[in-house]
């Protein structure tokens, strides 16, 4: 044999062992730390009534573990496509959009890549990781960990300013490569100067407040007050306005409601028309008028039209973009890319993906991947969704394979337990003590550990 067989041999059986002791680290510390925090069961006076929300906490499990995996694999799979398009204005001319035909064939460049396809895959399809391997972190994710962390740790259901502040010094890298961009990285600037949300997203002092950063970050509280959509935008009302003003917390609110609504949502229905009821229920709530109201109304037309997904998104384009309709004019702002980071125009194209792809976790996600723009961040918010309402299990069958359940926070935050190494199992059970306390203390609910169940009460 080879040396340089040889020695591929050894690295490969050194990661594999590694693999399997920080796993098992990792189950360990967790099963020390979930046996620390069992609820306190409520003391037995609560009488459940007929219109109680009543939801399995083991079946919870499973949907969190499910939402993990979904968002890390639409996430992944997104980043193929990230910026290859944006349209045709000014100095950014990324060529035509892509069409379904494309899924599959090679990838091109993005915006920034200088010619060059992406790393993470050569052709533009699903990114899947195996059992011997593990998910890293991305902005659509490590924030969403990091809220659920400072939660757990410092035992509430609403983060105060000064929580937030040092959560984020805490657990972002200041100055090197930090996974931060346009908003969050403003805010953070201003949290190192000793700024407290919510003046982080101040608009005189972070000018970036429209961005589609908040939209990537509190999607999980709406998982922590299920079937309490109005409780779920409480919670996140603080971390959407770290960053975010106007149509970009609306955006970010309706978001939180639809991850809220799926544990309200009749699951005797298809899945295309549990999708199209919580994305009416959400859109209630949208302040009539705003681009993002206007929005929704004419991604819904297009799609109630019967044209293609492809011709809805160039006619998305055309009206926000180039015409500027509905108010929205972020290309006259003169900003980079033609605001191709923006909430707005990412919030459009989401919605693209979310109807066109009715329910379809598979479908959804090849549409988000291709729809444009910022394409891993919506394709991340809908592979979450349906994959919390699916379950974990459902998910790997869609995908016909058993894939890993690790998960690397420190690929890109720092100062997390067992250095970083995570399973989607733990995190799960953290979620699911999250909402123990949020039953309890904020819904007026009960933890039934007998039957193991929450009884949520309807407003």
């Amino acid at each position: 044999m080879k040396w340089q067989d040889t020695r591929q041999l050894l690295i490969g059986l050194l990661i594999s062992f590694s693999l399997v002791i920080l796993a098992c680290t990792a189950s360990e510390q967790h099963v020390k730390s979930d046996r620390m925090k069992e609820p306190t069961p409520t003391s037995g006076s609560y009488k459940p009534k007929p219109t109680d929300l009543v939801i399995s906490r083991v079946d919870y499990l499973d949907k969190l573990e499910g939402f993990w995996l979904g968002q890390c694999i639409a996430n992944w799979t997104g980043l193929v496509t990230e910026m290859d398009k944006v349209g045709r204005i000014g100095e950014f001319d990324t060529g035509p959009f892509y069409t379904r035909d494309d899924w599959g064939n090679a990838d091109q460049p993005n915006i920034w890549s200088q010619g060059k396809p992406s790393d993470i895959s050569p052709t533009i399809d699903f990114v899947l990781r195996n059992e011997n391997e593990i998910w890293g972190a991305d902005d659509d994710t490590d924030i969403e960990y990091m809220y659920q962390h400072l939660l757990n740790t410092n035992q509430t259901s609403n983060l105060t300013a000064q929580q937030i502040r040092e959560g984020w010094l805490k657990h972002i890298l200041p100055d090197e490569e930090n996974f931060l961009w346009v908003s969050n990285q403003q805010a953070f600037d201003l949290m190192r100067e000793g700024i407290l949300p919510p003046e982080t997203a101040d608009p005189e002092k972070n000018p970036h407040f429209e961005m589609i950063d908040a939209q990537l970050t509190t999607e999980i509280f709406g998982l922590f007050a299920p079937g309490q959509p109005d409780l779920a935008i409480k919670m996140a009302s603080l971390p959407i306005r770290t960053t975010a003003r106007e149509n970009a917390v609306w955006i970010s609110e309706f978001y939180v409601r639809m991850y809220s609504l799926a544990s309200l949502v009749d699951n005797s229905l298809s899945m295309k028309d549990q999708i199209t009821w919580m994305a009416d229920q959400a859109s209630h709530s949208i302040p009539a008028n705003s681009y993002t109201s206007l929005m929704y109304d004419y991604v819904r037309a297009k799609y109630e039209s019967g044209i293609p997904w492809e011709a809805a998104r160039d006619s998305i384009y055309v009206r926000y973009q180039v015409d500027e309709m509905d108010g929205y004019d972020i290309t006259s702002q003169n900003i980079y890319c033609n605001g191709c980071f923006a909430a707005g125009i990412n919030f459009a194209a989401s919605l693209v993906s979310l109807f066109y792809g009715e329910g379809d976790i598979k479908e959804t996600i090849k549409i988000g991947v291709l729809t444009g723009w910022d394409a891993d961040n919506p394709t991340a918010t809908w592979g979450g969704l349906l994959g919390f309402m699916q379950g974990r299990e459902a998910v790997e069958s869609a995908f016909g394979e058993k894939l890993s359940s690790q998960f690397n926070i420190h690929r890109t935050r720092q100062n997390f337990p067992n250095n970083g190494l995570d399973t989607f199992e733990n995190m799960a059970k953290t979620g699911v003590l999250i909402v123990d306390r949020v039953v309890q203390e904020e819904m007026g609910g009960e933890v039934n550990l007998e039957d193991d169940v929450w009884y949520i009460p309807q407003p």
